[in-house]
């Protein structure tokens, strides 16, 4: 277990034990799913889902939605030069993607 890790589990448990972790919105409902996490850390999700509910995405996440989107957008596509040309944009923001990602995991170690 890394120090970040312990940290958090510390601060989970002071926060627990001085009950600040009752009553919060979902208590006692399972939790969403969220397939898309399931690539993701279960730290980094955390994090991403934190700043998405304060509305703020971090370049991954609008990457991979932008990646999303461009694949569905290429199948739809039947004239040549078209696809040609969203499948080197999909390339591009696979390719910012996975810088996106390995920045990321470098900044963690």
């Amino acid at each position: 277990m890394s120090w970040l890790s312990r940290l958090a589990e510390r601060q989970i448990q002071k926060a627990r034990l001085k009950g600040q972790l009752q009553g919060l919105e979902g208590e006692g409902k399972p939790l969403p799913d969220r397939p898309g996490d399931a690539f993701v850390s279960p730290g980094d999700a955390i994090g991403f889902r934190i700043m998405a509910e304060a509305g703020v995405l971090p370049e991954e996440i609008t990457l991979k939605k932008q990646v999303i989107a461009q694949r569905a957008a290429l199948a739809t596509l039947t004239d040549e030069s078209d696809r040609k040309a969203a499948m080197a944009r999909l390339a591009e923001l696979e390719m910012r993607l996975a810088i996106a990602e390995e920045s990321r995991r470098k900044f963690l170690r």
